[in-house]
């Protein structure tokens, strides 16, 4: 359980009510987090089939990549895969640091393909967006523009709701997430989500709620959504017990655990709370989760691109390690299909130091490393 216990519980989990994001209205008010190379189609899908999500998103998509195909006409990227078709709610996170071009690019999302919140990147930490682009989490030192921004895109999809996503600020000596809260309801957002962490911890220790909690008392009409360490059924009770949140975002945890969201909503409801699938059945889910990819990128870059879902599968059962040194280095659907089959976690006939089926042939290069996600 991560989710801090300074605060004195409360006996009953109280009634929770539906979110609502500007007219949409959030049930159960669980939101399924924007993570780069990772809450493609596919998992979405998976997502879906088990249920327990209120609102579902996209990767987070570049603003500027987005206007630029646009001009030269080209396709739209594969992290827009899926989106006009599948069901809704569906939210799309977009990032940069240019008002009108953050613009555009949500216009175009909820004219050509009917979006249903546009959700703006200020907490995404990793060098490539925030040092080098001067986005995401940059922006957290600057309220002033991060207004600008989101008046600007507010006005640009309306009557489509604008919402932001925060770290507490960018490091812990410069905690800035109550004067950006008040930017963002100021200029007409339509729901926060504040992740307890700023951009200098990165995902490194433990986010912290009670400073989640105090932006409740600055925003006056937008709901406040909770982030961070939220892991299990348990944890969400505890948050929703604990914290004054309107709503809850799960991020990392559920990668390889598409069913949490089915579990989250039974104990919100007070009801039995459905036991994790059984290794065979896992095993099964991700091999239908392979296929989807397969379907999308191809034989080569679809294997490879699975590599990294494997070992979020494996992640906290028994053999883990073994299995994900060698999901690393898969090449090709039969190599990949042999290792899931013969290798995952908890297959009562495989044990953790069952024979490498790659040894001798090759070591894994920069290229096979498993990414990791980034919210």
């Amino acid at each position: 359980m991560t989710v801090s216990t300074d605060s004195p519980p409360c006996t009953e989990l109280p009634s929770i009510a539906p979110l609502m994001i500007g007219p949409l209205r959030i049930d159960p008010p669980v939101l399924q987090a924007p993570m780069a190379g990772f809450t493609n189609y596919a998992y979405r899908h998976l997502v879906r089939q088990f249920g327990g999500a209120g609102l579902q998103a996209t990767e987070m998509i570049s603003a500027r990549s987005f206007v630029w195909k646009e001009r030269q006409q080209a396709e739209h990227p594969d992290r827009l895969w899926g989106v006009r078709d599948e069901p809704r709610p569906l939210a799309v996170q977009i990032w940069d640091n240019d008002p009108e071009v953050l613009a555009r690019t949500g216009q175009r999302l909820v004219h050509e393909y009917g979006v249903s919140v546009v959700d703006i990147n200020f907490g995404c930490p990793v060098p490539r967006v925030s040092a080098k682009a001067h986005s995401g989490s940059y922006l957290l030192k600057d309220p002033d523009h991060i207004g600008e921004i989101v008046s600007r895109v507010v006005q640009a999809c309306h009557p489509t709701p604008v919402t932001a996503k925060i770290r507490l600020g960018c490091s812990r000596d410069r905690l800035t997430a109550a004067l950006v809260a008040e930017a963002v309801e100021q200029a007409g957002g339509a729901a926060l989500t504040v992740h307890g962490r700023t951009a200098q911890d990165f995902f490194r220790g433990q986010a912290d709620w009670e400073q989640i909690a105090r932006l409740k008392s600055v925003l006056r009409r937008i709901p406040l959504i909770g982030n961070g360490d939220l892991d299990s059924a348990e944890s969400v009770v505890r948050a929703f017990r604990r914290y004054p949140v309107d709503g809850v975002m799960i991020a990392r945890a559920a990668l390889g655990r598409p069913w949490l969201f089915r579990q989250i909503q039974a104990a919100l409801r007070k009801e039995p709370v459905p036991a994790d699938p059984s290794a065979d059945e896992q095993r099964a889910i991700l091999l239908q989760h392979f296929e989807h990819i397969l379907q999308r990128f191809g034989e080569q870059k679809g294997t490879v691109l699975m590599r990294k879902f494997a070992c979020c599968y494996a992640q906290g059962r028994p053999g883990a390690r073994h299995f994900r040194s060698l999901a690393a280095r898969v090449q090709t659907p039969r190599e990949f299909r042999d290792v899931v089959a013969n290798h995952f976690p908890g297959d009562p006939t495989t044990s953790g130091t069952s024979p490498d089926p790659f040894a001798g042939s090759r070591e894994p290069s920069d290229s096979n490393r498993i990414a990791c996600p980034v919210d």
